[in-house]
């Protein structure tokens, strides 16, 4: 098959190049520079041809290629017509790809779906690590899953990878950008390269990845009715990680993106940077869902070795390319085009390894209770037994302490003011060590963080720390408060304050009842007691 690679010089370009001439392709590789494309040429035994795909493409067509990959990018920079190559491809009847990781970018290709059935060839965008090959692993995890509550996705890769400018400047468009994300059945602005996660690769080898936009954010709750969709990449080294996170944080405030010049000059310190760290780096997908009304978790993993990680945006590429003849005619993303084994298969001659396994998810409360989680009613197991993000509605009833200590420490807390009737929203988040539970009176928020402890689950409220004596009595789930510290001091019991809390059961709602007393008797904080039901599911668009 005759194959035009644009951008062939680049880091991604090149490397799929050298996979197309292993395949035994024609292949003819394209770039601006002619030195550098001869060049190349030479080495890896293939055509070459100076192309700017901005300017003039006749050079292009004068290959007559069967099939053109645009591996060149930044594709967020592309003019004001972004798809002029995929649609001049499709006029020819030429087969299309690029490896566009832009979610705008790929998620516009499918304007030209009716018109490249017509021509009965295939325009793919994102034939690259995601949305390609990540799509793929999401379909093999989630089969026979009856509902998938989170797809949880990460690239991260070694230091010593190549940093090609249009990777850089593809890095900094998104950082500290707005995007949507779906959480919990809902699209909710997230700033780019914020919220760090960390992930293992492999024994001995974590990462800490950070929130970015890719097309699988926009594209996988509608294609795998996920409630829950996030995608985090990461560097390894904490110093890079870090200088990310304060442009993200100074766009915050400025509202002011890297510019060109900015970008040379990071990617100049990152060059100075590549002695450190490894060259090994990796990607790891996870897909939480319910077998058999059980939650489960199923992973699959991605470890580069010796260098081999920039092959991996080249792989889908090349296993597309491999079953060219098998590609339904249309234009789109490149969204579970094939299955992972034929993915894998793409990676067999490089120093690529896999793990893939699958284990039941325990929340935290499901996981600390044990068989006794088992006994609550199905309302209060509903508001416990998730995964990634469970957003609940309904009222609630507010009465206020009206003494001076109980003013001050509900001013500290932010408990809600005294209201008869109150709508309340609580949206229970994965956070770092265990739950993030935030919780809405008509406006007013408080938030609080739980974890598992030594044996208790904890809940803190900023510095104070309580430990929850949590019991299930009569159908109910009681937290009393048992321990408490400030920061790291222990707090005497006789300033602990007495907390009677349940939930139970109600006409199938989940009927919750808080009352907090201050200790020496000085009397009721804040009592609040209402219903809950977990929020349906809102409609999968693509934000």
């Amino acid at each position: 098959m005759k194959v035009v690679v644009l951008g062939g010089t680049g880091v991604f370009g090149s490397r799929l190049a050298d996979l197309l001439v292993r395949d035994g392709h024609d292949v003819v590789i394209a770039a601006r520079d002619l030195a550098r494309v001869e060049a190349l040429g030479r080495r890896l035994g293939a055509r070459s041809i100076r192309v700017d795909i901005r300017a003039e493409l006749a050079p292009l067509w004068a290959e007559a290629p069967e099939a053109v990959v645009d591996a060149a990018g930044p594709f967020h920079a592309y003019d004001d017509d972004p798809w002029h190559l995929a649609r001049a491809c499709i006029a020819r009847r030429i087969d299309y790809l690029d490896l566009a990781d832009d979610a705008g970018f790929c998620l516009g290709l499918a304007a030209l779906d009716g018109a490249a059935k017509a021509a009965g060839c295939f325009a793919l965008s994102g034939v690259s690590s995601v949305p390609a090959l990540s799509s793929a692993a999401v379909a093999a995890l989630a089969d026979g899953m009856a509902a998938v509550e989170e797809i949880d996705i990460a690239i991260l890769p070694g230091n010593r990878a190549p940093r090609g400018r249009s990777v850089v400047a593809a890095i900094l468009s998104r950082t500290g950008a707005m995007f949507p994300l779906w959480q919990g059945s809902r699209w909710e602005e997230r700033r780019g390269w914020s919220d760090p996660r960390r992930y293992t690769l492999g024994p001995g080898l974590a990462r800490r990845g950070y929130l970015i936009e890719v097309p699988d954010t926009r594209l996988f709750p509608a294609r795998f009715g996920a409630a829950s969709v996030s995608f985090r990449a990461g560097l390894e080294l904490p110093v890079m990680n870090a200088g990310l996170v304060l442009l993200s944080r100074l766009r915050a405030v400025t509202g002011i993106a890297a510019g060109p010049r900015l970008v040379g000059t990071l990617r100049w310190l990152a060059l100075l940077l590549w002695p450190f760290g490894s060259a090994r780096g990796g990607m790891v997908v996870r897909v939480t869902g319910r077998r058999q009304g059980r939650l489960c978790r199923a992973e699959w993993r991605l470890l580069a070795e010796a260098g081999e990680g920039p092959f991996v945006p080249a792989v889908a590429a090349r296993a597309i390319l491999r079953a060219a003849a098998r590609i339904p005619p249309g234009a789109g993303p490149a969204l579970t085009v094939l299955p992972l084994d034929e993915f894998e298969a793409a990676m067999a001659d490089l120093r690529i390894g896999f793990g893939r396994d699958e284990g039941p998810a325990l929340p935290l409360f499901p996981a600390h209770l044990g068989a006794e989680f088992a006994r609550l009613p199905v309302a209060v197991r509903q508001g416990h037994d998730w995964a990634g993000c469970l957003r609940m509605s309904g009222r609630a009833t507010v009465t206020r302490g009206h003494g001076l200590a109980a003013r001050l420490l509900a001013a500290v807390f932010r408990f809600p003011p005294e209201n008869a009737d109150v709508a309340l929203c609580v949206t229970k988040r994965d956070g770092p060590a265990g739950e993030i539970w935030e919780r809405d009176f008509g406006g007013r928020v408080f938030r609080s963080h739980l974890a598992l402890g030594k044996g208790a689950i904890t809940e803190r409220f900023g510095p104070l720390t309580f430990t929850l004596g949590l019991v299930v009595r009569n159908g109910a789930l009681h937290f009393p408060a048992i321990g408490g510290r400030f920061g790291p001091l222990p707090l005497p019991r006789a300033l602990l304050p007495e907390s009677i809390a349940t939930e139970s059961e109600d006409c199938g709602r989940l009927r919750f009842d808080v009352e907090l007393r201050a200790p020496f008797g000085l009397g009721r904080i804040v009592h609040y007691r209402g219903w809950l039901v977990p929020d349906a599911a809102v409609r999968f668009e693509t934000g």
